[in-house]
């Protein structure tokens, strides 16, 4: 009895040994990191920044894999399927972790069970953007002009579910105007229309609408943050003229399958955090409007609950659900 005792002392120290080797080498290949939207666009263009400062940290390829569509389902669907290694890695945001919940009928994937939230990551705030023809330079008269010409004003934005197209349902819901919704599957394609004249208005992340804006070839006429933005601090918010509680905002951060085991969450928050401490990697979040948003997984969970409760709110109000 003594001896069997021994022999399964030794084999869970054993075992202990190998995990814990397994994890300490944790890296030791290629990371797959899946983003849900277009190369080009805000989403894109900032996780390949924080893959390559991880990528440097870690020393291994971070390797981003763009697969946009259905309103980020397509992306994280491969992640669900994928093994809890480590090895494969996504971009979850407030469409994939909060407003799908609400907003489609049918969600294939359920935030609690089949993901692992790693960290937070950013937050970007919208621009809200006219067609230089639209005769409106501020919020207000963007609703008078809509009332005075209803169903006739159209709204573009990047895609069912994104804060570009419940951000405007939230406006439109609380001015009580009628405007018509034409979805697009890129931001860049959307205001390359707005620029034309067959899109008048649209929420835009300012990474991708800033420069447009800057230049000349759109007009912001709002923030949907809380607070002013520092890259535009002479354009008023939303809830400055006349929409009070007004918020829209992005987020976004690094998730996983289901049981992806605590070492490797431990592991990646950590190096997510650090690598969002690298002065080179705010600078360049800073120049395409995007601020750093850092949390535990604790806290990254508690965010996703909180707006998909608001989102849920939004979209029964606004009628905005896809079947």
């Amino acid at each position: 009895m003594k001896k069997i005792s021994v022999l399964l002392s030794c084999i869970a120290s054993l075992a202990c040994f190998v995990a814990g080797h397994a994890f300490a080498a944790y890296p030791d290949k290629p990371i797959r990191l899946i983003v849900g939207s277009a190369p080009g666009g805000a989403p894109d263009v900032l996780m390949r920044t924080l893959g390559a400062q991880m990528s440097k940290q870690m020393g291994v390829p971070i390797v981003i894999e763009n697969k946009p569509g259905a309103s980020y389902v397509i992306s994280t669907m491969d992640l669900v399927r994928s093994a809890p290694d480590g090895y494969t890695l996504a971009y979850g945001n407030v469409v994939s972790l909060a407003t799908n919940i609400s907003l489609l009928s049918k969600v294939p994937y359920s935030v609690e069970k089949d993901l692992t939230l790693i960290a937070n990551a950013l937050r970007v705030v919208n621009l809200m953007v006219v067609n230089n023809d639209l005769p409106v330079n501020s919020v207000q008269e963007l609703i008078a002009y809509a009332q005075k010409n209803p169903g006739k004003v159209v709204f573009g934005s990047d895609g069912n579910g994104t804060t570009s197209h419940l951000g405007m349902e939230y406006f439109r819901s609380l001015a009580q105007i009628d405007l018509l919704h034409v979805p697009y599957k890129s931001a860049p394609a959307m205001l390359t229309d707005l620029m034309g004249g067959s899109v008048h208005v649209a929420l835009s992340n300012t990474p991708v609408s800033g420069p447009h804006v800057q230049s000349g070839r759109m007009r912001g006429i709002a923030i949907t943050d809380n607070k002013r933005s520092a890259t535009f601090p002479t354009i008023p918010t939303v809830a400055e003229q006349g929409l009070a509680g007004y918020e829209v905002v992005a987020w976004g951060g690094l998730i996983g399958p289901a049981n992806l085991p605590a070492e490797i969450v431990k592991r990646l928050n950590a190096e997510v955090l650090l690598a969002l401490q690298n002065p080179e990697l705010i600078e360049k979040f800073k120049s395409f409007g995007a601020e750093i948003s850092a949390s535990s997984p604790e806290e990254f969970a508690e965010l996703s609950r909180r707006e998909t409760a608001k989102w849920a709110e939004v979209i029964k109000r606004s009628g905005a659900k896809i079947d």
